[in-house]
């Protein structure tokens, strides 16, 4: 379980110094698959760095499991993310100059993970293992950034904004992809995007305004990245 307790986040200095996130508290069940929607500025992105151990807050936990990770150094909780955490971005970081199962191979070697090739094979790469980032389409390049997060094993997965730069076809691929791995390997999604048919998708939605959650609820049925509009 992920346990937020009365986060608060600020960013700037002196007279422009502002509340990004306000005293929030949230839960996040082992396994669940979370949405986060909200406005540009509603604090969601800056809620997924600070719930990933990407961004400490200025005040409360996050706990993962009962362990709070806000106590731990910058070393222990830069190995905390290495062996727990997966980051999926808008953009697709893949390193130019290397292949498909060397990029992947990268998030491998941090969960010395021999096995790394099958996820590859997962998000249907397989014939494109040896091609390099500017000989894939965006969905491709952003499937590589799918295998490379999950060629780690991580328990937590989390997306920012993963089918931003994409078009529709491609992105329900990606999304279809991401939900079939979960299943099979079992980790928790967060996922934030500006796009509410994807909160169809997910078991819980959490909606954020001005710094604060301003609702919380769960999909009795969640619907197939093929079975939402878009």
């Amino acid at each position: 379980m992920i346990e937020l307790k009365e986060i608060s986040k600020f960013y700037g200095k002196g007279g422009s110094r502002f509340q990004v996130l306000k005293n929030l508290n949230l839960k996040i069940e082992d396994g669940d698959f979370v949405v986060i929607l909200g406005a540009s500025g509603s604090g969601k992105s800056t809620l997924l760095n600070v719930m990933s151990g990407l961004e400490r807050p200025e005040n409360g936990q996050v706990i993962y499991d009962g362990a709070d990770i806000t106590e731990l150094s910058d070393d222990k909780l830069t190995a905390f993310r290495k062996h727990n955490i997966g980051f999926i971005f808008q953009q697709y970081y893949l390193l130019p100059n290397m292949n498909v199962i060397k990029n992947v191979r990268m998030g491998a070697d941090l969960a010395e993970n021999k096995e790394f090739e099958a996820v590859i094979e997962a998000v249907g790469l397989k014939d494109k293992r040896k091609k390099y980032p500017s000989e894939l389409s965006g969905g491709e390049q952003q499937r590589v950034s799918v295998a490379r997060a999950l060629a780690k094993k991580p328990n937590v997965l989390f997306l920012d904004e993963p089918t931003g730069a994409l078009d529709e076809e491609t992105g329900r691929q990606v999304l279809d992809y991401v939900c079939k791995l979960q299943k099979q390997y079992g980790f928790t999604i967060v996922m934030v995007t500006h796009n509410l048919n994807i909160a169809e998708m997910a078991r819980t939605v959490i909606k954020m305004n001005s710094g604060k959650i301003s609702e919380i609820y769960t999909n009795e049925t969640q619907k197939t990245a093929y079975g939402i509009g878009w």
